[in-house]
């Protein structure tokens, strides 16, 4: 097992989170090479550093900003596929990612706001069953691989949408079983390491399968667009970005009035 999944595995992430990014940043000169590229801050590199706590990925984690594969390809969507960077809009960020703080933070047509239970990166902290913020407030909300930590995800799937504008948007990113079409969740399985074996971590209570989790985002009233990567970017770039099995972005839209 490497450092990173020693790390991940047994770290705190709060604590991970104050330090990890001067550690990696401080060795980011030895990956650097020409064959995988991290889109976010326009870095290269002859590999990136495996990543996972069971299941480890090689070249998942880009050095400079942190980024993960789900990471660099939310970004390459909302570059090439929305109007996320020229548009005015409120946003509402949960389980804020260090990789994408400050740069959504320069947005100057962004009003961007972020929030989470424990984060020490988040401007607020609060439980997201019960979002602390008016109905109809935000025109894009995103949050990824959050789901599969909260105890109800319908009920947070409910709160998303009623913080949404009629219109709104939002990417919900969570860990897909694509061997499986059915979510796998059990409340009577409460011991960590059944569940790092189950649902590939000791903190997730679910594993989403391909097909349930698109129609738990419907029944939330969301309409759901689910986009291939592998067809909006192309073979050659989805493999120089490294996206791995993050090849399907899950995108919501709260219907407008």
């Amino acid at each position: 097992m490497g450092l990173v999944s020693v790390l991940t595995r047994w770290v705190p992430r709060t604590v991970l989170q104050r330090g990890a990014h001067l550690a990696l940043q401080s060795v980011a000169w030895s990956y650097a090479g020409n064959t995988l590229e991290d889109p976010i801050v326009g870095k290269s590199y002859r590999k990136m550093l495996p990543y996972g706590r069971v299941r480890s990925r090689a070249n998942a984690l880009a050095p400079h900003s942190l980024s993960l594969e789900r990471h660099r390809a939310v970004w390459a969507y909302l570059m090439d596929s929305t109007s996320f960077f020229t548009t005015q809009g409120k946003m509402l960020h949960l389980a804020p990612e260090y990789c994408f703080l400050k740069r959504f933070k320069a947005e100057t047509s962004l009003e961007y706001i972020t929030a989470d239970l424990n984060s020490p990166w988040a401007d607020h902290h609060f439980d997201c069953h019960d979002i602390p913020f008016e109905d109809n407030t935000f025109d894009v909300l995103m949050a990824n691989h959050l789901l599969e930590h909260v105890e109800n995800d319908r009920q947070v799937l409910k709160e998303f949408s009623r913080v949404l504008k009629p219109g709104g948007w939002g990417i919900l990113q969570v860990p897909v079983n694509y061997n499986d079409g059915d979510t796998a969740e059990d409340p009577n399985v409460t011991d960590p390491m059944q569940r790092e074996r189950l649902y590939w971590q000791q903190d997730h209570v679910r594993l989403y399968g391909h097909e349930d989790y698109p129609k738990r985002l419907k029944e939330a009233g969301f309409e759901v667009d689910v986009v291939d990567m592998k067809d909006v970017l192309g073979e050659a770039l989805f493999m120089r970005y490294s996206l791995g099995e993050e090849r399907w972005i899950y995108k919501v839209t709260k219907p407008a009035v």
